[in-house]
């Protein structure tokens, strides 16, 4: 078993104050504020370490499916974007749409999809948030 830590430490009044998280293995840490999570401001935001999280775990079932496929690929990259709406008055996390791009040779267009879909249904970060939240994939097998 794999356990991972990051700690994250507000401080000050919700629209006012400002924070900073810092993963325990140092290999990332940044500040973010309301401005940066809901204004659209210059930063980083939970919703976007979710969406880093979300496109490294994808790549990555998606490269071990390919592989053990017998298909290994050249390179996958995958973009998340999450999206958070006011939904009854409170933020959620309502849409994830993840962009996978690959080089694999010796498969084609519709084994590409079929494997990132069945990335997609395994990957942990997804299985986080089925039944939650809407998951959208579009792959597309690069020459």
């Amino acid at each position: 078993m794999t356990i991972s830590n990051a700690t994250a430490t507000w401080n000050g009044g919700l629209k006012s104050g400002n924070g900073t998280f810092q993963a325990a293995s140092g290999a990332f840490q940044g500040p973010y504020s309301f401005a940066t999570r809901f204004e659209g401001m210059k930063g980083t935001n939970p919703e976007e370490l979710i969406a880093a999280a979300h496109s490294a775990c994808l790549s990555m079932a998606l490269s071990a499916a390919l592989e053990q496929a017998g298909h290994p690929a050249t390179i996958v990259t995958t973009t998340a974007a999450v999206t958070m709406s006011f939904v009854g008055g409170a933020p959620k996390i309502t849409n994830i749409k993840l962009v996978v791009r690959g080089k694999v040779p010796g498969l084609d267009q519709a084994g590409f999809i079929k494997a990132a879909e069945a990335a997609k249904n395994g990957c942990p970060v997804s299985n986080l948030f089925k039944g939650n939240v809407a998951l959208e994939l579009d792959a597309l097998l690069l020459e």
